[in-house]
Protein backbone atom coordinates (compact mmCIF):
# COMPACT_ATOMS: atom_id res chain seq x y z
CA UNK A 1 0.00 0.00 0.00
CA UNK A 2 1.14 3.47 -0.74
CA UNK A 3 2.21 5.81 1.93
CA UNK A 4 0.86 9.21 1.99
CA UNK A 5 3.59 12.21 0.94
CA UNK A 6 4.25 14.53 3.78
CA UNK A 7 4.53 18.40 2.39
CA UNK A 8 5.41 20.98 4.17
CA UNK A 9 5.12 24.43 1.79
CA UNK A 10 7.77 25.72 4.59
CA UNK A 11 10.30 23.23 3.52
CA UNK A 12 10.32 25.35 -0.01
CA UNK A 13 10.60 29.01 1.74
CA UNK A 14 14.07 29.56 2.40
CA UNK A 15 15.69 29.64 5.75
CA UNK A 16 16.26 33.00 7.55
CA UNK A 17 20.12 32.54 7.69
CA UNK A 18 19.87 31.27 3.84
CA UNK A 19 18.04 34.64 3.10
CA UNK A 20 20.70 36.91 5.28
CA UNK A 21 23.53 34.72 3.36
CA UNK A 22 21.93 35.48 -0.21
CA UNK A 23 21.69 38.90 0.78
CA UNK A 24 24.94 39.58 2.15
CA UNK A 25 26.44 38.32 -1.18
CA UNK A 26 24.03 40.58 -3.32
CA UNK A 27 25.58 44.06 -0.81
CA UNK A 28 28.75 42.98 -0.57
CA UNK A 29 30.28 46.20 -1.88
CA UNK A 30 27.43 48.39 0.08
CA UNK A 31 28.18 46.40 3.48
CA UNK A 32 32.15 47.22 3.13
CA UNK A 33 31.03 50.38 2.99
CA UNK A 34 28.83 50.84 5.56
CA UNK A 35 31.86 48.56 7.81
CA UNK A 36 34.29 51.55 6.61
CA UNK A 37 31.54 54.20 7.45
CA UNK A 38 30.86 52.40 11.39
CA UNK A 39 35.02 52.78 11.31
CA UNK A 40 35.03 56.23 11.27
CA UNK A 41 32.50 56.97 13.41
CA UNK A 42 33.24 55.20 15.42
CA UNK A 43 36.88 56.64 15.95
CA UNK A 44 36.01 60.13 15.99
CA UNK A 45 33.76 59.04 18.64
CA UNK A 46 30.44 60.08 17.18
CA UNK A 47 28.47 56.55 17.19
CA UNK A 48 29.42 56.28 21.04
CA UNK A 49 27.38 60.12 21.09
CA UNK A 50 24.66 58.99 18.72
CA UNK A 51 23.92 55.94 21.28
CA UNK A 52 23.79 57.62 24.10
CA UNK A 53 21.01 60.24 22.01
CA UNK A 54 18.98 57.51 21.06
CA UNK A 55 19.14 56.22 24.75
CA UNK A 56 17.02 58.77 25.73
CA UNK A 57 19.66 60.65 27.66
CA UNK A 58 21.12 58.10 29.61
CA UNK A 59 24.36 59.05 30.54
CA UNK A 60 24.33 62.18 27.92
CA UNK A 61 24.65 64.70 30.18
CA UNK A 62 27.70 63.02 31.76
CA UNK A 63 29.14 62.39 28.32
CA UNK A 64 28.11 66.70 27.64
CA UNK A 65 30.15 67.46 30.65
CA UNK A 66 32.86 65.23 29.83
CA UNK A 67 33.15 66.43 26.60
CA UNK A 68 33.00 70.41 28.25
CA UNK A 69 36.09 69.14 30.58
CA UNK A 70 39.00 68.64 28.07
CA UNK A 71 41.46 70.95 28.18
CA UNK A 72 40.45 73.51 25.49
CA UNK A 73 37.05 73.42 25.47
CA UNK A 74 36.75 76.62 27.72
CA UNK A 75 38.72 78.54 25.84
CA UNK A 76 36.38 77.40 22.89
CA UNK A 77 33.38 78.16 24.30
CA UNK A 78 34.60 81.54 25.50
CA UNK A 79 36.06 82.94 21.50
CA UNK A 80 32.80 81.70 20.54
CA UNK A 81 30.83 83.48 22.85
CA UNK A 82 33.56 86.55 22.20
CA UNK A 83 33.21 85.97 18.29
CA UNK A 84 29.23 86.53 18.78
CA UNK A 85 29.74 89.59 20.61
CA UNK A 86 32.14 91.00 18.14
CA UNK A 87 29.51 90.10 14.97
CA UNK A 88 26.98 91.64 16.86
CA UNK A 89 28.56 94.99 17.30
CA UNK A 90 29.65 95.61 13.65
CA UNK A 91 27.24 97.71 11.47
CA UNK A 92 25.00 95.32 9.07
CA UNK A 93 25.46 97.43 6.24
CA UNK A 94 28.87 98.22 6.37
CA UNK A 95 29.56 94.04 6.79
CA UNK A 96 27.32 93.64 3.55
CA UNK A 97 29.36 96.52 1.39
CA UNK A 98 32.46 94.73 2.45
CA UNK A 99 31.22 91.29 2.21
CA UNK A 100 30.26 92.38 -1.89
CA UNK A 101 33.41 94.65 -2.36
CA UNK A 102 35.54 91.21 -0.98
CA UNK A 103 33.06 88.67 -3.21
CA UNK A 104 34.09 91.03 -6.54
CA UNK A 105 37.30 91.21 -5.56
CA UNK A 106 37.64 87.71 -5.67
CA UNK A 107 35.92 87.22 -8.47
CA UNK A 108 38.10 89.52 -10.44
CA UNK A 109 41.29 87.72 -8.98
CA UNK A 110 39.77 84.48 -9.94
CA UNK A 111 39.45 85.70 -14.12
CA UNK A 112 43.02 87.14 -13.66
CA UNK A 113 43.80 83.41 -12.37
CA UNK A 114 41.88 81.67 -15.06
CA UNK A 115 42.64 83.76 -18.20
CA UNK A 116 47.16 83.31 -17.18
CA UNK A 117 46.84 87.65 -16.60
CA UNK A 118 49.99 88.45 -14.61
CA UNK A 119 50.95 91.73 -13.33
CA UNK A 120 53.89 93.84 -14.79
CA UNK A 121 56.17 96.38 -13.27
CA UNK A 122 53.94 98.99 -15.92
CA UNK A 123 50.71 97.81 -14.46
CA UNK A 124 51.95 97.77 -10.49
CA UNK A 125 52.70 101.46 -11.18
CA UNK A 126 49.84 102.39 -12.80
CA UNK A 127 47.79 101.13 -9.77
CA UNK A 128 48.49 104.84 -8.46
CA UNK A 129 46.10 105.92 -10.76
CA UNK A 130 43.62 103.87 -10.63
CA UNK A 131 40.84 104.97 -8.61
CA UNK A 132 39.25 101.71 -7.52
CA UNK A 133 42.39 100.43 -6.82
CA UNK A 134 42.69 103.86 -4.86
CA UNK A 135 39.76 103.29 -2.70
CA UNK A 136 40.34 99.74 -1.56
CA UNK A 137 43.88 100.96 -0.60
CA UNK A 138 41.78 103.59 1.41
CA UNK A 139 39.46 100.96 2.68
CA UNK A 140 42.59 98.41 4.08
CA UNK A 141 44.47 101.41 5.44
CA UNK A 142 40.96 102.48 7.78
CA UNK A 143 41.09 98.75 8.38
CA UNK A 144 44.56 99.04 9.68
CA UNK A 145 44.48 102.42 11.12
CA UNK A 146 40.96 101.00 13.64
CA UNK A 147 42.95 97.54 14.01
CA UNK A 148 45.83 99.90 15.87
CA UNK A 149 44.09 102.03 17.31
CA UNK A 150 42.05 99.37 19.28
CA UNK A 151 45.38 97.59 19.95
CA UNK A 152 46.93 100.65 21.62
CA UNK A 153 44.13 101.60 23.50
CA UNK A 154 43.68 98.33 24.77
CA UNK A 155 47.43 98.74 25.90
CA UNK A 156 47.33 102.04 27.45
CA UNK A 157 43.95 100.68 29.88
CA UNK A 158 43.84 100.44 33.19
CA UNK A 159 44.76 96.20 33.87
CA UNK A 160 41.11 95.13 33.84
CA UNK A 161 40.93 91.37 34.38
CA UNK A 162 38.95 89.61 31.32
CA UNK A 163 35.78 87.54 32.25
Amino acid sequence: MAKPVEFDPRDLLPTARERVEAGTEESADALLEALELLRELHEHRVLHTLVRVVRGGEGLTFHALEILNEPGSVRAIRNVLELVKALGSVDPGGLETLRGALEAGVREGARRVEAGERAGLGELLSLARDPDVGLALGAVLGVLRGFGRALRERDTAPDVPHT
